[in-house]
C-alpha cells in the first residue's frame, strides 16, 4: 500500500514538473497565436493607440512644470518651488472667477444640453418612415462639422448687436436688444448655442443604443396593453440607462472644460467677469503671458478635479447597480 502511495505521488509530482515546463511553452505560443490571428484589429486599433501615447500620455510628464519656476530656456533643470505656484493661482481672485463661470456654464449645459440628444434620439426612433428619418438625421448632424467661427457669425446676424431681431425690435419701436453682449445672458447664450449645434451629432450613440433593444420585449409590452407612453417608460428608458450613465459619467469628467474656441470668440462682447473661463485663463494669463507653471498647475488641477469626479460618479453607479466606466 506504502509502494502504491509512493508511486501514485511520484507520478504526480513526475506530472507536475512536466507540466511546470510545458506551461510557459504553451502560454507564449498562444500568445503568438492570439497575436497572428487578431493581427489585422490591430493593425487598425495602432494609429488611435499611437496618437494617444503620443498627444495624451507623453505630454503628461509635462505637469512637472508646475511645481518648477518654469523657464523655456532652462527646460525641465528649472528650478524647483514645490506648491508656490498653486498658492498663488489660489490667491488669484481672477482664477476663482474663471473657475465659477466655468462651473455655471457647464452646469447650465448638463441640465439643458445633455437631455437634448436623448429627447431628439427618442423622437427620430419613433418616426415610421425610413428615408424621412435620414433626411431629419442628415440635417440635424450638419451643424456638428461646422466651425465655431461660422456659428458663431450665424448668431451674430441673427442675435447680435447688427442681427435680425435688433432690426425686428427697431422696427415694431422697441428697444434693441443685442443678446449677445449681455453679460447676464451669455452663459445661457452659450448653452444654446452648444444645443444647437452639437444635438444632433449626440444622438448617434443614443440611437444606436435604441436599436439594440429586443423588440419582443415591445411587443411583449403591447400585448400587455402598455400603451406608447408606457413602452417608453418601463422598456425604451430601461434600454439606454447603461449608456447614459456611461456618458454621463464622461461628462461629468470634463466639468471644468467648456468651449475654449466657442468663449475665446465672443468674450471680447461681454468682458473678463462674465466671460472668463478657466481655458481662457490658462490661454490669456498663462501661455500668451509667459506664466507657464500657473498654467500647468491650473491644467493639473483641473485633471485632478475631472479624475475625482469620474470615480466618484463611477462608484455612485455601482451602488445603482450599474456598470459605469470601470468595473
Amino acid at each position: 500500500m506504502a509502494t502504491v502511495t509512493g508511486g501514485r505521488l511520484g507520478a504526480e509530482a513526475a506530472a507536475a514538473e512536466y507540466l511546470g515546463r510545458v506551461r510557459p511553452a504553451t502560454a507564449r505560443s498562444s500568445f503568438w497565436r492570439k497575436l497572428r490571428r487578431d493581427q489585422a484589429m490591430l493593425l487598425l486599433a495602432a494609429p488611435g493607440v499611437l496618437y494617444l501615447l503620443v498627444f495624451v500620455y507623453v505630454p503628461q510628464l509635462g505637469n512637472i512644470i508646475a511645481f518648477q519656476n518654469y523657464v523655456p530656456y532652462l527646460g525641465f533643470a528649472s528650478a524647483f518651488v514645490g506648491l508656490d505656484n498653486f498658492r498663488s493661482l489660489f490667491a488669484d481672485t481672477t482664477f476663482w472667477s474663471s473657475v465659477r463661470n466655468t462651473v455655471v456654464i457647464s452646469g447650465l449645459q448638463l441640465i439643458l444640453y445633455f437631455p437634448a440628444p436623448i429627447m431628439l434620439a427618442l423622437l427620430l426612433n419613433s418616426l415610421i418612415s425610413l428615408p424621412v428619418k435620414r433626411v431629419i438625421q442628415s440635417i440635424v448632424y450638419l451643424p456638428h462639422f461646422i466651425s465655431w467661427v461660422i456659428i458663431v457669425a450665424l448668431f451674430q446676424q441673427v442675435l447680435g448687436g447688427a442681427g435680425i431681431l435688433d432690426h425686428f425690435m427697431r422696427a415694431i419701436g422697441q428697444q434693441p436688444i443685442n443678446l449677445l453682449a449681455s453679460p447676464p445672458l451669455f452663459k445661457w447664450m452659450m448653452t444654446v448655442e452648444l444645443i444647437w449645434k452639437e444635438t444632433g451629432w449626440g444622438t448617434i450613440i443614443y440611437l444606436a443604443a435604441l436599436l439594440s433593444i429586443d423588440v419582443t420585449l415591445y411587443e411583449a409590452a403591447a400585448v400587455d396593453g402598455a400603451g406608447p407612453w408606457r413602452r417608453l417608460w418601463h422598456v425604451t428608458l430601461p434600454g439606454i440607462v447603461g449608456i447614459t450613465i456611461l456618458l454621463l459619467i464622461l461628462r461629468l469628467g470634463a466639468i471644468l472644460t467648456v468651449g475654449f474656441e466657442q468663449i475665446l470668440l465672443q468674450q471680447n462682447a461681454v468682458g473678463e467677469d462674465a466671460g472668463e473661463v478657466l481655458d481662457t485663463f490658462v490661454y490669456f494669463h498663462g501661455i500668451a503671458a509667459g506664466q507657464w507653471a500657473p498654467a500647468a498647475a491650473a491644467g493639473l488641477i483641473k485633471g485632478i478635479v475631472g479624475l475625482a469626479i469620474v470615480l466618484g460618479a463611477n462608484k455612485v453607479s455601482h451602488v445603482f447597480g450599474q456598470q459605469g466606466v470601470l468595473s
